[in-house]
């Protein structure tokens, strides 16, 4: 994920790990994916799906007279971009984020934890931005 693409809110990351885990879904499968997590109605799921595909950040097509949704973006590339942000804005850190923080994760394998270190640590600095 290049520096200058947006990065997704906190609903729209939680649609995408569901979508990363299993793809495609449907409006009302990704709802029941994501339901006690976001506690929050089918409509505003469906909202939210809307903005990802105007954002690019899920693409959609039809399957058996059915809308279902893929993540379009990577999944290591948008955690780099998120432990990037968080790095800098939160933490103020002028360094990569250790990719340590996501060890154990359930959410990335070695491979990904791997990619993750080496995108973190090629990632651009603020002046090159």
């Amino acid at each position: 994920m290049p520096p200058d693409t947006p990065i997704p809110s906190a609903s729209e990351l939680c649609l995408l790990k569901a979508l990363w885990k299993r793809q495609p879904l449907s409006a009302r499968e990704l709802h029941l994916q994501v339901a006690q997590e976001l506690a929050w109605s089918f409509s505003s799921t469906r909202k939210t799906l809307e903005r990802m595909l105007d954002k690019h950040l899920v693409s959609q097509h039809d399957a058996g007279g059915i809308h279902v949704y893929s993540a379009s973006v990577d999944k290591v590339a948008t955690l780099a971009a998120f432990a990037h942000d968080f790095g800098r804005r939160v933490m103020e850190l002028d360094s990569p984020m250790p990719v340590t923080m996501f060890t154990g994760s359930k959410l990335v394998d070695q491979r990904e934890l791997a990619e993750l270190e080496q995108l973190l640590q090629d990632w651009p600095t603020d002046e090159q931005e």
